[in-house]
């Protein structure tokens, strides 16, 4: 199995860290990293076309490739949610919702037409407008440490209504892309440690 064609680019809406674009050749599978946002992804295969809302994922696992095909993916900003999904049927897996007629699937009563790489943004905004989309910035000032105004139960009773996992998971998933990203730009070992945070770890 070989990806070969891909791109992404960033995204005019607050609610989306990226779009993204690739195709396969072959079948296959690749080990998914442990992430903390949701991701949209669109599946063309075959003439047929599915739309799935994938994670968040707390570990590292092989995940299959489906044999020759297009792939567009909207990954979600830390803290954005879909308020008619629980977010705890998403957890280390996803849902793929109901195809409707003429390229287009269902959600919370309602078609909706499939996005393509270039439109993603106005699908988006939508999807905002319509209330099925949503973000709570708390996620991301708490992990940053900027909120010290609320008692940890309640800390972990919103994470987890947001995200489906608790504060300390998700600060460790956090750090551990933060260290992955800079190793990959070729940030040492020992910057790596102190940048990510592990210095204060036992080893």
């Amino acid at each position: 199995m070989a990806i070969i064609y891909e791109a992404e680019r960033d995204s005019d809406s607050s609610f989306v860290d990226m779009v993204w674009y690739s195709q396969s050749a072959g079948s296959g599978s690749f080990i998914s990293s442990a992430t903390s946002k949701l991701e949209m992804v669109i599946t063309k295969q075959q003439g047929g076309v599915s739309f799935s809302i994938l994670g968040p994922f707390t570990r590292a696992f092989p995940a299959p490739i489906p044999e020759d095909a297009e792939f567009i993916g909207i990954t979600l900003k830390l803290g954005t949610f879909i308020p008619c999904l629980p977010v705890h049927d998403l957890i280390n897996g996803g849902i793929q919702l109901p195809e409707g007629a003429g390229r287009s699937f269902w959600l919370h009563g309602s078609t909706w037409q499939l996005p393509d790489f270039e439109n993603a943004d106005i699908f988006i905004d939508r999807l905002v407008h319509q209330g099925l989309l949503a973000h709570e910035p708390m996620v991301e000032a708490a992990l940053n440490g900027q909120i010290m105004d609320l008692s940890e139960r309640s800390l972990q009773r919103r994470f987890r209504r947001i995200t489906g996992l608790t504060h300390g998971t998700l600060y460790q998933i956090e750090r551990a892309r933060l260290a992955m990203t800079l190793l990959q730009q070729g940030v040492s070992i020992l910057d790596t440690v102190e940048q990510a945070g592990y210095y204060d770890q036992p080893t």
